[in-house]
């Protein structure tokens, strides 16, 4: 599942403000920066649609791992 930091790096790598993300996805941007923020309990619904807009924007999600925690990344594909 989408963790805050990989929400807001993905958010810096594909140039998208909190005001891009919530037009995209429909969820007021207060409510994305209190989950970016670690600041409230966000409803799993809400963080897979945050999750599923940044990806068609062009994140690949990186789980964490034996080798590290997680990440992210753009797709090949992505034009940035």
């Amino acid at each position: 599942m989408l963790t805050p930091s990989q929400s807001r790096a993905a958010r810096g790598l594909l140039g998208l403000r909190l005001e891009d993300l919530s037009a995209r996805t429909g969820i007021a941007a207060p409510t994305i920066g209190y989950f970016e923020g670690a600041a409230r309990r966000t409803q799993p619904a809400v963080v897979k649609v945050l999750q599923l807009a940044l990806e068609e924007a062009g994140a690949v999600f990186i789980p964490a791992d034996a080798h590290g925690g997680p990440g992210v990344r753009l797709h090949a594909s992505a034009d940035r």
